[in-house]
């Protein structure tokens, strides 16, 4: 039986997947339920390939960091499969671990421009009609604690420090007119202008 392969592109990225329709469900010919293989092409980086097993902790998993990345300046994402870490702002550093014995981890290193062609690829799979693939849920992961307690103080301060600040600019604001005004020489005016 002919295997299907649907394809997904976005500028340097490309994602393939294999697979077969489920005939149980009286799926089309061409639709792909049962995938057997998929492999994510990333221009000038060595080819990623593995079994369904594989896709979904590793889609979640760029998904995952993709969401630390625009909370946190720094972030980390660490599973048994896949480890990304952001070496600055620009360069992300991707270590894919094989379920396979003695075989050595695969270590990517990758801008953000390939980081976004990657994810595109990952969103037009969860989108297309064609392929029937367990949604990624990215809403379980908890970061790990350590370098983002720092963020969520700075977070705490960036709150409170705004209002602190706009309340002794005005009461120093209004201190200065109490200094300059004074009532009483009001009062004496007045009398001038209007003797009794």
């Amino acid at each position: 039986m002919m295997q299907n392969k649907l394809s997904f592109h976005q500028s340097s990225t490309s994602l393939e997947i294999i697979g077969l329709p489920d005939y149980s469900n009286n799926e089309n010919k061409d639709q792909i339920s049962i995938i057997s293989q998929w492999k994510l092409t990333i221009i000038d980086k060595p080819l990623i390939e593995g079994k369904i097993e594989h896709l979904g902790p590793i889609m979640n998993a760029f998904y995952i960091y993709s969401n630390l990345l625009i909370k946190n300046k720094m972030p980390i994402y660490e599973s048994k499969l896949i480890d990304i870490k952001a070496d600055n702002l620009y360069i992300h550093n991707i270590v894919l671990k094989s379920s396979k014995p003695n075989v050595k981890p695969l270590v990517l290193k990758i801008g953000n421009s390939l980081l976004s062609d990657t994810i595109n690829c990952f969103d037009q799979l969860n989108d297309s009609p064609n392929v029937r693939i367990r949604k990624t849920d990215v809403s379980n992961y908890i970061p790990k604690k350590g370098r983002f307690g720092l963020n969520k103080k700075v977070k705490f301060f960036n709150f409170f420090i705004p209002p602190f600040i706009a309340i002794c600019s005005l009461i120093l604001f209004s201190s200065s007119f109490i200094y300059f005004y004074s009532p009483f020489e009001n009062i004496e005016i007045k009398k001038r202008l209007n003797p009794e």
